[in-house]
């Protein structure tokens, strides 16, 4: 790469970087070769973004998606059930994850030190591979901050924890999965004034799915707080979106989100329709960074976008290519 992705600043940019990681991981990435070239696409004649074919994210369960030669030092898992096939993020080069993940909060909430962390993860901590869990311990070790740290069943500690911090004033993130904060404000009712609250989605099984409206009205009012911050990450992703409330996300510049027809998946659509969600990551630069996911989805003027389901093997139309 002849260019940082980290320094993108302009939409020029973004696509002429995004165009040459193209052309990097085609010719390098075994399994995105075929892909392509199953799909008879001509990689001298793709000029635009809107050409690059979108890897299905099912790939990353049948074939080791990789563009660098490298030994690969970590290796992420997604969750799943008992029995159930999970997804293979082969990282060779730790540090372009860590100057993801830290530059895109850093881009949406400022210097991580300037914040306490507090994490209640337990269904992610419970198993190995989380990228998540790789993230926000890191992001806890660089906040320097004596209270933050990770809660798995300790919900009264966690209390105390946030009380302590709301009486001295300190600003604090508090990250959870879903059905853990729900499990927390029906134990402990809050009035939050310093800390924000995240929520990173899924009931894990652990609760009935409930829509996000539901959701976050649930934990607006038992946190006290106006608003429901939320992350979107993958484990096949290096980098995340965010949302400050209302569900809405926004992208690190080096990162887009594009929505697909769920009938044709290699025809894009425009604001307000709701389609497949494609991801570009150039921070995915060893791996792919052109990612069709099961997420259902659209989007908002400004680059914003939110997330409406997810759609299972079954509904997504020529995307089963080449899986086994």
């Amino acid at each position: 790469m002849t260019k940082n992705v980290f320094a993108i600043k302009t939409h020029e940019e973004f696509n002429s970087l995004a165009l040459e990681t193209f052309r990097f991981q085609a010719n390098n990435c075994k399994a995105y070769q075929q892909f392509i070239s199953y799909l008879r696409t001509d990689i001298s004649k793709v000029n635009s973004i809107s050409q690059i074919p979108f890897l299905p994210i099912q790939f990353f369960k049948t074939h080791q998606i990789l563009s660098d030669p490298g030994p690969v030092v970590q290796t992420f898992l997604s969750s799943g059930t008992t029995g159930m096939q999970q997804s293979k993020h082969f990282v060779t080069d730790l540090s372009l994850y860590k100057e993801s993940y830290t530059k895109g909060f850093e881009h949406f909430y400022g210097p991580v030190e300037d914040r306490v962390i507090l994490a209640l993860l337990p269904s992610y901590l419970e198993r190995e591979g989380s990228s998540l869990v790789y993230m926000t311990a890191d992001l806890i070790q660089q906040s320097k901050h004596s209270e933050s740290g990770f809660y798995l069943d300790n919900l009264d500690q966690l209390k105390e924890t946030l009380l302590l911090l709301e009486s001295k004033g300190k600003k604090s993130l508090l990250i959870g999965v879903s059905f853990a904060l729900l499990d927390l404000v029906e134990k402990h009712h809050f009035s939050l004034k310093h800390t924000l609250v995240m929520e990173t989605g899924g009931m894990k099984g652990k609760r009935k799915e409930l829509v996000r409206e539901e959701l976050h009205t649930l934990l607006k009012a038992g946190f006290g707080v106006t608003e429901i911050h939320s992350e979107y990450g993958m484990t096949e992703l290096l980098s995340q979106a965010y949302s400050k409330g209302e569900g809405l996300f926004q992208t690190p510049p080096w990162m887009q989100v594009r929505i697909r027809d769920t009938e044709d998946p290699f025809q894009q659509l425009p604001h307000g329709k709701t389609g497949g969600i494609n991801v570009i990551d150039l921070s995915n630069r060893n791996s792919c960074s052109f990612i069709a996911t099961q997420d259902l989805g659209k989007l908002h003027p400004k680059g914003s976008f939110e997330i409406l389901g997810r759609f299972d093997n079954s509904d997504i139309r020529g995307c089963n290519l080449m899986i086994t």
